[in-house]
């Protein structure tokens, strides 16, 4: 498969389908999707293995399920409409579950490269 024939959005979906299982036991972290030429390189998951209050571990609740991972992956969808002209940076999906409800944010990272600038403007 020739990733740079997919649109960003088909990657995106690709993304979710690999980390489905892993999805499925973190109710919290953060995706991120590194972007060179409009390509999705590296991703993967952030987050705490576990969390303690007072030196006790709590056991580890339940992960997101199929429907909250459908939800989270139509808002990741949805969210790259807002992604500007650039083609190179990062996009970071937080997420967390409250109160059975799902809770996530966007933010989108470019990045440029100075020495491609000064070579276009010399032409």
């Amino acid at each position: 498969m020739i990733f740079d024939q997919l649109s960003l959005a088909r990657q995106l979906e690709i993304v979710f389908k690999e980390l489905h299982h892993e999805l499925s036991e973190l109710s919290s972290g953060t995706i991120f999707v590194q972007i060179r030429n409009n390509v999705i390189g590296k991703f993967g998951v952030r987050h705490l293995p576990f969390e303690g209050i007072d030196g006790k571990v709590e056991p580890k609740g339940a992960g997101l399920s199929d429907i909250q991972q459908r939800s989270f992956q139509k808002m990741a969808l949805d969210a790259l409409k807002y992604k500007t002209s650039w083609t190179h940076g990062e996009i970071s999906f937080d997420f967390t579950v409250r109160q059975s409800k799902l809770c996530a944010s966007v933010q989108f990272e470019s990045n440029y490269n100075m020495s491609n600038l000064l070579i276009r403007k010399s032409n």
